[in-house]
């Protein structure tokens, strides 16, 4: 016989209810409601520790077809709080795929919400902002939902990063998976890079290790003292969930580290780059997420498609004269790169690493290589 539907509800901070139908865990989570355009990587979408205390909607409307695996997570666990869809597929077709979608969510006691509406979800959030929302199985009263949701805590001025980071430091040696490593190894010294992890994906590390750096990850509340007694050649800061201006302890940590040590920021990276110079953040209306974002590199006039991730940005006009905007967002015009005019280090808004997404912008990584190498000879 057929598994009757287990119904479910999302309701938003303004009142807005929509029904759906549960798949995966049951259950009732918060969040912040958002949305992510990509066709595909919702696996990685959900490993991803960036989206630590969001709720995410995914705006393709057929989601699953391809399955999960084991090879295509972005962290050891699910960092969002719930995923919401139009179709889930339960049958997926894909030679890599080890289980379903909702196998998947309900292994890691994730709350998935089906037959949702998604193009009004997403046309509110467009239009009124992200905001927060809760998504229950368990409780299906229009009023008590609205309620709980108007209650329920927003994700400015929190620190979620302690919650996604690394507990310790730790050597790391894997490289890319088979399917997207180059095909001509990097010979040569290695040098030696402390990746500090603020909530990092686990194929930036990857990249950082093919490009042949010695990578060593440390917590993102590791001070300058604590990265440098490492020795390094040069210093990476991960991306990461949440509001940049509570952390104040990686603020401290960058500033003493500008001027000793090549730096390269992606993400929450680069915005707590953006604030050790002296730059402010705001928040965005409803942020960029997605595989398909248009950014114009202002130092070789090429433009790329990147992979994004974030809620918040920094204000171009807060930044002070010795910081450089190099990549803006063609979409809205908002910084997408940063370079520091008297010390090496840059930082970009979007993920170079992608998983998933395109390729375009592989180089950066090379960059902030040579960026050591340049480094070392001076």
């Amino acid at each position: 016989m057929p598994v009757p539907p287990r119904p479910a509800k999302l309701a938003l901070q303004d009142g807005t209810v929509l029904k759906g139908e549960a798949f995966g865990a049951d259950g009732e989570v918060f969040g912040e409601v958002v949305f992510n355009t990509s066709l595909t990587g919702y696996q990685e979408i959900l490993t991803d520790p960036s989206y630590r205390g969001q709720i995410v909607t995914m705006t393709y409307p057929h989601i699953g077809n391809y399955g999960v695996n084991a090879d295509d997570v972005e962290s050891a666990g699910v960092a969002a709080s719930a995923l919401i869809v139009r179709d889930a597929c339960d049958m997926p077709s894909n030679y890599r795929s080890q289980q379903s979608l909702g196998e998947f969510l309900k292994r890691h006691g994730i709350v998935g919400l089906a037959n949702v509406d998604t193009r009004a979800l997403v046309r509110r959030i467009r239009v009124h902002g992200a905001m927060t929302g809760v998504v229950s199985t368990t409780d299906l009263d229009d009023a008590s939902l609205v309620a709980k949701a108007k209650q329920s805590p927003e994700l400015v001025g929190v620190d979620y990063v302690k919650d996604v980071m690394a507990k310790e430091s730790k050597g790391w040696t894997d490289g890319l998976h088979a399917l997207a490593s180059p095909a001509d190894a990097v010979d040569g010294p290695k040098p030696k890079v402390v990746a500090i992890d603020f909530g990092m994906k686990w194929n930036i590390p990857r990249h950082l290790t093919d490009e042949g750096l010695d990578v060593t990850v440390v917590p993102g509340d590791s001070t300058a003292a604590d990265v440098l007694a490492h020795e390094p050649d040069g210093v990476f800061l991960s991306n990461g969930p949440g509001d940049p201006r509570p952390l104040t302890y990686a603020v401290d940590t960058i500033k003493d580290l500008l001027g000793e040590v090549p730096v390269f920021g992606i993400c929450l990276g680069h915005q707590l780059l953006g604030l050790a110079c002296g730059g402010e953040i705001f928040k965005l209306k409803f942020g960029h997420r997605g595989a398909n974002q248009p950014v114009l590199d202002k130092t070789t006039g090429k433009v790329e498609i990147t992979s994004q991730n974030h809620g918040f940005a920094l204000d171009a006009d807060s930044l002070p004269d010795d910081v450089e905007v190099t990549h803006v967002n063609l979409n809205d015009d908002t910084v997408a790169g940063i370079r520091h005019k008297s010390h090496p280090a840059f930082g970009v808004q979007y993920h170079p690493e992608a998983s998933a997404g395109p390729h375009d912008s592989r180089y950066l990584f090379r960059r902030f290589k040579d960026m050591l190498s340049a480094s070392a000879t001076t």
